[in-house]
């Protein structure tokens, strides 16, 4: 067994700075009336999305955070990771529910399983 050091995935911080440049984009047009000033909002929550949506994992399993919550799943409730068609990691839960990761691909998964403690051994 090996020393398993917690891993985070997020999503690129372009996404940030999008997020950003629209809010500075919408000023002048939320400046023109009081009822347009809820645009503002929009790139505030997608900057905050950016910011905080990912997935972490640990020896003692996966945390997965959204905008506005997230959600804790243990490595024993876990019954198999994969990725679909579009290369977006997913676990599959032992009462039969898939769950998405967030800003994890395909290719993450060796580091996601090496974050449980586990080897990932490579088979040609």
């Amino acid at each position: 067994m090996t020393t398993a050091r917690p891993v985070q995935f997020r999503y690129p911080q372009a996404i940030l700075v999008a997020a950003i440049v629209g809010f500075v984009g919408a000023i002048p047009l939320a400046s023109v009336s009081w009822f347009l000033a809820p645009i503002l909002l929009v790139p505030l929550a997608l900057a905050m999305w950016a910011w905080r949506a990912g997935t972490d994992a640990d020896p003692a399993g996966i945390r997965i955070r959204a905008l506005l919550g997230g959600r804790r799943i243990a490595w024993s409730q876990i019954r198999e990771l994969a990725a679909d068609r579009r290369g977006r990691a997913m676990v599959l839960l032992a009462d039969g529910h898939a769950v998405g990761l967030p800003a994890v691909r395909a290719a993450d998964l060796p580091r996601l399983v090496e974050a449980s403690g586990n080897r990932v051994d490579a088979t040609g």
